[in-house]
């Protein structure tokens, strides 16, 4: 048995040893089965109306839903501000690094499959990426800083493109002469054959296993899952996941014209000249590149509530599903965390969600429940799954600028929505 294979199975019996969730633990949060109040959810219309009257979001859609039924489902504001377009529930919005975690669970149907292995080297599937090196930043005689190329220790693997430990980074944040590798990676035409050689090119930012670096692994990861499958990223999605959860507006690109008019647009601030689902290329990019609506993450948030499965489809084994909702970088990883780590204070990281580990060290400690899973892009759409609570809630909206204070306010009138 594999290494990797071996901490699976590892894993799994500790959990059904356990009896229960993680969350059954938890010294914070809502104790499991408290109500929730319909009432209390109340402040979150004038929470987003006051955002939008201040310019700060366009609008937004947000449902929270507990034991298989909606419990909140509001639309918010403008679709299209400039042309006076109201915004409804089939809006579809981009879900930038949301993506991530649809390419990690395709990633891992075929894990479950035997198709790939979690300590299988990206090079088996990509083979340029046996020659990857680690970028070391020095200081020359003169003082000037230089990069040197060093092997990796070991090749970097399938897990550390789920885990993000790959070392492959993004080249638009943080700096230094790795960041200034990246620069140009996105020009031209291009599909995810391609883009993965480019990255095949540039340097690690660090060895593998040794730092969560968040950049370009889940895009890599997106051509190993072509190159297994035999299938473009999107037809094996839409095939093995897609539509059999109905997640039908869940797409790399918009070319129905009624669907291009129902994109949600950003405000004038918040228009870049980046790419969006509007403009059709070859890229398919599973770090970033879909869109989606609220009625289909409806589906996706309850698949994952029931530990991955729906209306009587396994699509995760148990095996699967805890492996992908628990921590693995966390202390006696190895993994060291930066001012860049995303999952955030009380969070870990599981293969393409954040797992909620602890408290954290605020006072009082964020809202959420111990082994709530989660994710967010950067315009805004949001995922949280609370399994203690039988719960998951969903913020759709396109505000790069705003998104932020939006996310965690909705979060935590949800969570002061639970009664003692």
């Amino acid at each position: 048995m594999s290494a990797s294979c071996l901490r699976y199975a590892t894993l799994l019996g500790a959990l059904l040893a356990a009896g229960a969730s993680p969350a059954a633990d938890a010294a914070f949060g809502p104790r499991p089965g408290a109500a929730l109040s319909a009432e209390k959810l109340a402040p979150i219309e004038g929470f987003i109306n006051g955002e939008i009257a201040a310019g700060h979001i366009p609008g937004a859609v947000v449902l929270v839903q507990r034991h298989g039924q909606p419990v909140y489902l509001k639309a918010f504001g403008k679709r299209d501000v400039n042309a006076g377009v109201p915004m409804t529930l089939d809006t579809i919005f981009p879900i930038h690094s949301v993506t991530k975690t649809i390419t990690s669970v395709a990633a891992m149907l075929l894990v479950d499959r035997g198709a790939i292995a979690l300590d299988d080297p990206v090079s088996k599937y990509i083979p340029s990426f046996a020659d990857t090196k680690v970028g070391v930043e020095r200081k020359d005689e003169s003082g000037r800083p230089v990069l040197d190329l060093v092997p990796p220790r070991r090749p970097i693997n399938i897990e550390d493109l789920l885990l993000h430990t790959s070392g492959i980074t993004y080249g638009f944040y943080g700096a230094g002469l790795v960041k200034v590798a990246y620069q140009g990676i996105y020009l031209g035409d291009f599909d995810n054959a391609g883009f993965a050689e480019r990255i095949a090119t540039r340097p690690l930012a660090e060895q593998p296993r040794t730092l969560w670096d968040y950049g370009h692994s889940a895009d890599v990861l997106g051509r190993v899952i072509e190159v297994a499958s035999g299938q473009s990223l999107y037809q094996f999605e839409k095939q093995n996941l897609l539509d059999p959860l109905g997640m039908t507006t869940t797409k790399f690109f918009l070319t129905d014209p009624a669907e291009r008019a129902r994109y949600a647009q950003p405000l004038d601030k918040d228009r870049h000249v980046e790419r969006n689902s509007l403009n059709v290329t070859r890229w398919e990019s599973g770090g970033g590149g879909m869109v989606s609506t609220v009625g289909d993450f409806a589906r996706y948030g309850q698949m994952l509530l029931d530990g991955g499965k729906l209306d009587g489809k396994t699509y995760l084994s148990p095996a699967t599903f805890a492996a992908m909702t628990t921590d693995h970088i966390g202390p006696g990883s190895g993994v060291a965390r930066n001012y860049f780590y995303y999952p955030g204070d009380g969070f870990g990281f599981g293969y393409g969600f954040g797992v909620r580990t602890g408290p954290g060290n605020a006072v009082p400690p964020p809202p959420g429940s111990l082994g709530e899973i989660k994710w967010d892009g950067a315009t805004g759409c949001y995922i949280v799954v609370d399994r203690a609570e039988d719960m998951f809630f969903v913020v759709m909206q396109d505000s790069p600028s705003g998104r932020i204070h939006v996310i965690t306010t909705v979060k935590k009138i949800i969570y002061d929505a639970f009664e003692n």
